[in-house]
């Protein structure tokens, strides 16, 4: 694992778009809820992470959990010796085009260790990504997922849910979160009038405003947690106008403010 938490740190430090992100802090954190918009791979590579809610499993380093596209989870980050350091890699749904078995029934979520590998090509993955158009990540992302099978975790068929009309908003909105996205815009990007989308997303349990806070949210904790950026530039690139709105937001939805999160990663 230390190959891998020097190469990516290494690669931070050069300050390249990446087709990956880390996770790092140095005091345990705590934060509810959180959306899970992609399937994503977590690799833990130094510490231990705990999840909770209805998925109560533990990864200490060289363990991984590939969380599926559906759930939200409560996450516990804890530092061991030095720090807590994970390694993120989020899917799309064109990755799992080239998968050629049969999907199983649906998983919120499978875990594994990171075996040697495993550990050769998540490093082929972040310095082959580093230097080529991120066009092209798609490419190792879906050698990633065909490694995983034929190392037997075949719960990675099971991971991806179906396009629902939730999962399609979200994608759309992710796309810029800041942005002023009426319901009409919305409906007419999903080939659909606003009732049809009102009743739509009524069925699944959730309407056009929660997506938009999830989606606001969930992209200022991925800066919080992986940016040095001002809380307050973070709270616009989120579509807020106050500061003080997206900290309350933000307390609401995770347990935590964005201050009390952004400590948990300075080394004092």
């Amino acid at each position: 694992m230390l190959k891998l938490k020097q190469l990516a740190k290494k690669l931070l430090e050069e300050g390249k778009s990446l087709p990956f992100s880390v996770y790092s802090s140095y005091k345990e954190q705590n934060i509810f809820n959180v959306p899970i918009v992609n399937p994503t791979l977590i690799c833990v590579l130094d510490g231990c992470k705990e999840l909770g809610g209805d998925s109560q499993k533990s990864c200490s380093a060289g363990e991984f959990i590939f969380l599926s596209n559906s759930p939200k989870v409560d996450m516990r980050n804890i530092p061991v010796d030095s720090e807590y350091f994970a390694l993120l890699i989020e899917f799309e749904y064109k990755d799992f085009d080239r998968l050629i078995f049969e999907k199983s029934i649906e998983k919120s979520y499978f875990t594994g260790e990171v075996g040697s590998t495993l550990e050769i090509t998540l490093h082929q993955f972040m310095e082959w990504g580093s230097s080529v158009s991120s066009d092209l990540w798609h490419i190792r992302r879906q050698e990633i997922l065909q490694t995983l099978f034929y190392l037997g975790y075949q719960e990675v068929a099971s991971v991806l849910e179906s396009a629902s009309v939730s999962q399609k908003l979200y994608r759309i909105i992710s796309e810029n979160p800041a942005a002023d996205l009426r319901v009409d815009m919305l409906a007419s990007k999903l080939a659909m009038s606003e009732s049809t989308l009102r009743r739509k997303l009524n069925g699944e349990g959730t309407s056009v405003k929660v997506i938009i806070d999830d989606v606001r949210l969930g992209f200022g904790l991925h800066l919080l947690q992986t940016t040095f950026e001002p809380v307050g530039r973070i709270s616009e690139r989120c579509g807020y106008k106050s500061q003080s709105r997206f900290a309350d937001r933000f307390k609401r939805a995770f347990g935590i403010t964005p201050i009390e999160l952004r400590k948990t990663r300075v080394n004092v």
